[in-house]
């Protein structure tokens, strides 16, 4: 890759780690079966695909109806900046709330297609992944170069599924670290600062664009 590319590569997946770690439905279901050992590569994949999906979804699609349109890419820059600036403020929110994620690790084994089920239905029919991915995720890689837009979305696919496997395969040892306020603190922290950086660079490129279009 060049080295812009490795760029794109470095701001998808810091976009999609940034995130994927909100508590959700989706992580708290991954973090359940990882510490009750229910077929945690099995849910790692699932998760890692459905994400890759929708990524390439977004990016294959929104982001290239967007990149054909330098005005919809720079509105939809602002709009994405807002929605990350708000996104940062809300995990420094949840910093000081001091939040935890909680995981139920009693309960017997489902079958391996109950667990293929329910983990589709909390990444495909979760609106808040729909939007992360697809409308955001795919929507910022729009205001990139043709060939910078692949190594954003692998970045981003790369994020998620390193996230679901460590979430996953680790749960037994993440599970009692999740459930100390004092982590989530840390992570919502760095969450916060990564949200915000990422706001003025994606703001500043989308008044930059808007502005050449102006002159």
């Amino acid at each position: 890759m060049n080295a812009g590319q490795i760029a794109a590569f470095s701001q998808g997946f810091a976009l999609s780690a940034g995130l994927i770690v909100a508590i959700g439905a989706q992580n708290v279901f991954v973090l359940t079966q990882g510490a009750r050992s229910h077929r945690p590569w099995l849910v790692a994949t699932v998760c890692t695909a459905c994400d890759a999906l929708l990524i390439t979804t977004g990016v294959g699609g929104v982001g290239g109806l967007i990149a054909g349109s330098p005005a919809l890419a720079g509105a939809l820059g602002l709009a994405g900046a807002a929605f990350l600036a708000v996104y940062g403020l809300r995990a420094l929110r949840g910093a000081m709330a001091g939040e935890c994620m909680t995981a139920d690790v009693q309960g017997d084994a489902p079958d391996a297609r109950a667990i293929v089920l329910t983990t589709l239905g909390v990444s495909l029919l979760n609106p808040h992944a729909l939007l992360d991915t697809i409308v955001l995720i795919g929507g910022l890689s729009g205001r990139l170069p043709h060939d910078a837009r692949p190594a954003f979305g692998v970045g981003a696919a790369c994020a998620s599924a390193s996230w679901f496997f460590s979430l996953s395969l680790g749960g037994r040892l993440l599970a009692p670290l999740l459930r100390r306020p004092a982590a989530w603190r840390a992570l919502d922290a760095l969450v916060c600062l990564v949200m915000w950086g990422l706001a003025v660079g994606v703001g500043r490129d989308a008044l930059t664009s808007l502005a050449a279009l102006v002159g």
